[in-house]
């Protein structure tokens, strides 16, 4: 069997801080507010929380761009206010899990600041930079957020590279004086009692720019390990995850290999890339394709079986609305979020919520004036000059757009949904009067009680952390069902992704013993039709 671990075992629910909670009605969420919303996620049942960036920012991409990483964000609170929710969540046996951020800085960061004054400046190669010709940069390495990575500077004659926003310049860990820099930060961190950590596009810090290379450069996994022996392995079991857009399975055997020596997991992407046209980004739409869905997932569970851990999630502060994506917003709103949760938390890995992912709260669909999100923006600017249609850019935005994430919590249908009594930075969603927390809490049918249902079962059933998957009905276009065993335990998860009735001959799989753990239907149909959008969950005796 696999070896045990706390963060195999638990379920981790991802917070966006700006926009869960007000407490002081500037109408942008912050840590007192996190700390009064505890209780209703020890009632969830969670046992970790990750916290998006808190450090001291100036916001050019909402956090992600750090300033000072030994301090918080005025708008987030004060250095006080992070220890008292590592105290007040610590007393519920919820751990928080800091999100850091060490591919890049802000430019405001004193190391960058310092870095500009000269290429004699101690700090000066704490970043990338290179000579070159104002107008003329040093190749064409692009950023994610659009434009060339290279910025000139004209005081010292040379660009710095930047993978995202001009203000984001990435450090340069080929440096042992930065490696040694975030190392005492990481550590500072960990003596402040926080559960563990997520690390921003981590795959990067590996970077060789002459060379065009950006993902798993070939000293990536040396820095990695080199970090996790300086840091991670100090501390008390730590719950470690790094962000690796191009990670493959072999990749992710080296970044969680089960020796400890880098990171307990990894979050992986392929499937999350399913919906786009081939060859092109994520704003070129296609429908999902479940026997895709199924290749993905399935080969991420087999593959990875007794040498890596995985990470299951549908929704972050980066992605869509998982129910408006691969689900059923309107008619089968309730049923459909609750069969795309079964389908995830069945299998092994541990499993991410999104915050109000557990409310079933959906995409939005705004003008293009109430939108924040710098990517977004971006994308429209460009796709205007070029000529597109703007229902066709507006079309891509309401699919895909990271701002469908980061509209704010749903905590009850008073004025802007109980996030704040100010004006919220970002609009509400206007259904919020109808999708709430409040709501859910007092429905024992509601979407926020099945999440718990699920978190409760894999607290109950060693089988669900453990077992080993297998694929069944492969061939089958509209359900997705699989088991998983463990010595005399075996559990058989069955999703509809239609919605509309299906054929099924589930009793080929279901023992005499078979008992019902939990579906998303009340009454139940013959074991061969499953109605629209229908998950199940039953618990056999292995023969």
């Amino acid at each position: 069997m696999e070896q045990q671990e706390w963060w195999k075992e638990t379920v981790v629910y991802q917070i966006y801080p700006r926009s869960f909670q007000d407490s002081n009605g500037d109408g942008i969420g912050d840590l007192r507010g996190i700390i009064s919303r505890l209780d209703y996620l020890l009632h969830l049942g969670i046992g970790a929380i990750w916290l998006s960036p808190v450090c001291k920012s100036p916001q050019d991409d909402y956090g992600y761009d750090i300033s000072d990483y030994q301090d918080i964000d005025p708008m987030f609170g004060s250095l006080e206010d992070m220890e008292a929710l590592i105290h007040e969540a610590g007393k519920r046996n919820i751990r928080i899990i800091m999100d850091l951020v060490l591919n890049h800085t802000s430019d405001e960061h004193p190391w960058f600041q310092e870095a500009k004054k000269g290429k004699d400046n101690p700090y000066h190669d704490y970043y990338v930079w290179r000579d070159g010709i104002e107008g003329t940069p040093p190749n064409d390495l692009t950023s994610t957020f659009g434009g060339s990575a290279w910025e000139w500077v004209p005081e010292i004659g040379q660009y710095y590279l930047h993978l995202f926003s001009v203000k984001q310049p990435d450090l340069n860990w080929a440096n042992p004086k930065v490696r040694q820099d975030i190392y005492s930060m990481i550590n500072w961190w960990i003596e402040k009692g926080v559960g563990g950590f997520r690390l921003d596009v981590i795959d990067l810090i590996g970077k060789e720019p002459d060379s065009k290379i950006t993902g798993n450069g070939p000293l990536l996994h040396e820095y990695i390990r080199e970090l996790s022996k300086k840091t991670f392995q100090k501390g008390k079991e730590l719950l470690t995850v790094g962000e690796t857009w191009g990670a493959t399975p072999e990749i992710a055997k080296l970044y969680s290999n089960p020796d400890g020596s880098e990171f307990s997991m990894v979050f992986q992407f392929e499937h999350i890339s399913l919906d786009e046209q081939e060859g092109r980004g994520k704003w070129d739409l296609k429908p999902l394709d479940l026997m895709e869905l199924k290749d993905v997932l399935s080969k991420w569970q087999t593959e990875l079986k007794g040498e890596a851990w995985n990470s299951l999630f549908w929704n972050n502060h980066d992605l869509p609305r998982i129910v408006s994506r691969w689900g059923n917003d309107g008619e089968f709103r309730v049923e459909s979020a609750k069969m795309l949760a079964t389908l995830l938390h069945g299998m092994q890995g541990t499993p991410y919520i999104y915050q109000g992912e557990e409310l079933g709260m959906t995409n939005v669909q705004y003008e293009i004036k109430d939108y924040r999100d710098i990517e977004l923006l971006r994308f429209y600017k460009e796709r205007m000059e070029k000529g597109y249609p703007e229902h066709e850019v507006m079309e891509s935005i309401y699919a895909k757009g990271r701002d469908n994430a980061r509209t704010p919590m749903q905590w009850d249908d008073s004025h802007q949904a109980g996030f704040t009594v100010g004006e919220p930075w970002i609009k509400v969603n206007p259904n919020y009067t109808e999708i709430h927390a409040a709501e859910n809490v007092q429905n024992p049918d509601s979407i926020f009680h099945y999440y718990r249902q699920l978190i409760q079962l894999r607290k109950d059933h060693e089988v669900i952390v453990y077992g080993d998957y297998e694929l069944i009905f492969p061939e089958h276009p509209d359900v997705f069902a699989y088991t998983r065993s463990l010595h005399e335990n075996q559990i058989m998860v069955v999703c509809n992704f239609r919605g509309e009735t299906v054929q099924l001959p589930l009793q080929e799989h279901l023992s005499s013993s078979a008992e019902l753990l939990l579906a998303n239907y009340t009454d139940m149909l013959p074991d061969n039709e499953l109605r629209a959008y229908e998950a199940r969950m039953y618990l056999m005796q292995n023969n």
